[in-house]
């Protein structure tokens, strides 16, 4: 099988032997297991990498002689500081996935699953309170739950074998993405579309710093960032670095972050624990260099007639009703002085003007924090049929450690409600890879950024254009992007004006007078059938 095929496979089969229990309900058990299949093979293969060092002349660790060797494989592979000291999690052997799978027919199955991610929470305090511990609350039928741990039994990680691939923290976003499809309208609130999470990704650019995601779901940006900076290290020829930060209101999501975060091996501080980010702040000194977010489109019970005095509302008190404004703003006091942010809205956000949310954009216009906005296709989330946007905000648009052209005063607007051409289903696309660069592209020329292919920033009719804030102001500060972008010029076709107008017309007068000599046919065949003239 491909990688693709196995994923498919695995989730096919998994979907199959939930029956009757609720995608909403079964993904924390299935994930769970993924996530204990993962931890359960990276111990073994470190078991196998402390064995190597042993036999390692260049090893610190290295035994010379091989009867003192083989006696220390044991004490050496059943020390907790030797998994410790490579970041890999310490799995007790009550609690490894192939001792529970031995047992996979036990009535009580459920019950010591829920031992098993208890005993590896408490050696391993990073996990604490993360991993799911309700096997036995899950209403599957008998037997269902040990057909699940063996179909997830075929994923084999072999650190060594998938050097250059991450099998499992595949399986674990493909997974997620299905779960997505499955829930439908409440997917937002744990799962924004690969697509869009790599539009934004491959805009901002993450590379070295602070990123933070302030209702960051199953964490997808933080993820996607990761693999950005790893795939432009080689051709920077410089060392990138991410810290990452972010919060999130639901407890069950924000296990499913820190599991997915472990997965890929990145560590987070996600605060103290889950909790709303406008009420609860968990990150209050923070100041990030880039902020990633799909917050909640238009949330109206957000807890603003509690916030009327916040300092983060320094372009104006967001409406109780409507918290897009509240979100904009709480993330832009959460850059730092070069910080840029990426976030997803609805498009209402770049036009309204109720509640006194044009006042709030205005002044943000007018303060120069609006770098590039962005319109997205309406069939982008499969959980939403509300249009989106992109926000991008910046601190610093002049010259220097964010692009080499000075873009102060200057506002970016791309127009790619028609630049998906990847479907996923008859009811949503995607952005392919050529997509993504191409509109990529036009930002990273436009701030001469060094994600740029050096080629120079053109405004494009119809999907792009350069507008100063007095075009800005004379839109009434509204900053849909096809106000600005004007038509597609389409292609000249060297054929003159009147040439083509009598063309079309006389091709017209014929499609015309076929269509008449159709309509006496159809007169007659009905008159013969006794349907009259």
């Amino acid at each position: 099988m491909t990688n693709e095929e196995l994923k498919r496979t695995l989730w096919d089969a998994a979907d199959k032997l939930r029956g009757s229990v609720a995608a909403a309900q079964y993904k924390y058990p299935v994930l769970g297991l993924v996530f204990l299949k993962y931890v359960s093979d990276m111990y073994d293969a470190q078991s196998q990498v402390i064995r190597s060092r042993l036999s390692d002349p260049k090893s610190d660790y290295f035994i010379d002689d091989l009867e003192t060797r083989v006696e220390s494989e044991t004490a050496f592979t059943g020390d907790k500081t030797f998994y410790d000291i490579d970041n890999v999690f310490w799995i007790p052997l009550d609690a490894h996935f192939n001792v529970l799978l031995a047992q996979a027919t036990a009535p009580d199955l459920a019950q010591r699953l829920d031992k098993a991610m208890g005993l590896i929470e408490a050696d391993n305090p990073r996990l604490k309170g993360v991993l799911y511990r309700e096997f036995s609350r899950l209403e599957l039928e008998p037997g269902k739950l040990g057909e699940l741990m063996g179909l997830l039994a075929r994923l084999k990680f072999d650190p060594g074998q998938h050097a250059s691939r991450d099998v499992f923290g595949e399986v674990y976003e493909y997974f997620l993405g299905q779960f997505a499809m499955k829930e439908g309208a409440r997917a937002g609130e744990f799962y924004t579309p690969k697509s869009v999470v790599n539009l934004l990704v491959e805009i901002l650019a993450p590379f070295k710093g602070t990123i933070y995601d302030p209702a960051c779901g199953s964490g997808g940006m933080f993820v996607q960032s990761a693999r950005f900076k790893d795939a432009h290290q080689k051709q920077l020829k410089k060392q990138g670095d991410l810290a990452i930060h972010g919060q999130e209101l639901m407890a069950a999501t924000r296990r499913l972050c820190l599991m997915n975060l472990a997965v890929h091996g990145l560590d987070g501080n996600l605060g103290d624990s889950y909790g709303d980010t406008f009420a609860n702040d968990q990150h209050k000194t923070l100041r990030a260099d880039y902020v990633l977010a799909n917050p909640p489109f238009n949330i109206s019970d957000w807890g603003g007639d509690k916030l009327a005095d916040d300092p983060r509302w320094v372009h104006g008190i967001p409406p109780k009703g409507n918290a897009n404004f509240a979100w904009l703003q709480h993330m832009l006091a959460r850059l730092s002085a070069r910080g840029r942010a990426g976030i997803v809205l609805a498009n209402g956000s770049m036009s309204s003007q109720q509640s006194g949310e044009g006042e709030i954009r205005r002044s943000m216009v007018q303060s120069d924090v609006v770098e590039c906005m962005v319109a997205l296709p309406g069939q982008l989330f499969a959980n939403t049929q509300i249009p989106a946007c992109l926000w991008f905000l910046s601190r610093d648009k002049g010259a220097g450690i964010n692009g080499s052209i000075d873009r102060s005063g200057q506002v970016l607007f791309i127009d790619a409600r028609k630049a998906a051409t990847g479907r996923i289903s008859r009811t949503q696309v995607e952005f392919t890879d050529e997509n993504l660069q191409r509109i990529a592209q036009a930002y990273h020329r436009w701030r001469g950024s060094d994600f740029s292919d050096g080629d120079a920033y053109a405004d494009e009719p119809g999907f792009c254009y350069t507008a100063s804030l007095a075009e800005v102001e004379k839109h009434g500060f509204v900053l849909t992007p096809g106000r600005y972008v004007g038509a597609q010029v389409e292609e000249d076709d060297d054929e003159a004006f009147g040439e083509k107008m009598e063309r079309l017309t006389a091709q017209l007068a014929e499609q015309m007078a076929k269509g008449a000599e159709l309509d006496a046919v159809i007169r007659e065949k009905l008159g013969a059938l006794g349907y009259g003239t």
